[in-house]
């Protein structure tokens, strides 16, 4: 049994490893990587693609969309287990620019787990993770504009590793500040599609 994941760099680690022998690297090997009960790990999966060179292919912030929409739903129903269609695991990237990627993420995910710990559990439980669950699926419905508004999937993608990292650590105060930046980044979406 693989030993759960903690913190940003961890992540970083397991999508790091989760090639296959071809030297692809497919949401379903990170996945199993992480494991299937993992919703925050698989949130902040979600937030460290967007949030990386990567969220500028075409496509990407759209897939993502998808798979974000899954975590929500199943977080917001409790299940007990998580689920990807095969169609989505498949999805792949070279493991090339998959760890060029982590080592433009690294020094960041360093600083962030520097800051984290249990506080402000009110924020991050209960009727606190449907609200979390609500507003990832918002995101998830509104991801596909966000390819044509530039540096807008960044944002989104700051919240859901936020959200993410708050849901691992149990931080409600990082939390509050995904849902700040959730609002900055609507706000901008709005003001530049209007």
């Amino acid at each position: 049994m693989t030993q759960e994941i903690t913190n940003l760099e961890q992540m970083l680690d397991r999508i790091g490893e989760s090639a296959d022998s071809k030297g692809r690297v497919s949401l379903g090997t990170i996945v199993e990587s992480v494991g299937d009960r993992s919703f925050g790990p698989l949130l902040l999966l979600v937030g460290v693609i967007m949030t990386s060179p990567l969220s500028g292919m075409p496509g990407v912030p759209t897939t993502m969309g998808v798979l974000v929409l899954l975590i929500a739903g199943q977080l917001l129903f409790r299940r007990d287990h998580f689920w990807l269609p095969g169609f989505v695991l498949r999805r792949s990237l070279e493991q090339r620019r998959v760890l060029t990627a982590i080592d433009w993420l690294r020094p960041s995910a360093r600083f962030v787990d520097r800051w984290l710990r249990p506080r402000l559990p009110a924020f991050i439980r209960g009727g606190s993770t449907y609200l979390i669950s609500l507003v990832c699926a918002v995101i998830a419905a509104v991801m596909p504009m966000m390819e044509l508004v530039p540096f807008s999937a960044h944002v989104a993608g700051l919240a859901l590793t936020a959200f993410g990292l708050a849901l691992i650590s149990r931080d409600g105060l990082l939390a509050l500040l995904a849902f700040l930046a959730i609002s900055i980044s609507f706000a901008f979406l709005i003001y530049q599609l209007v």
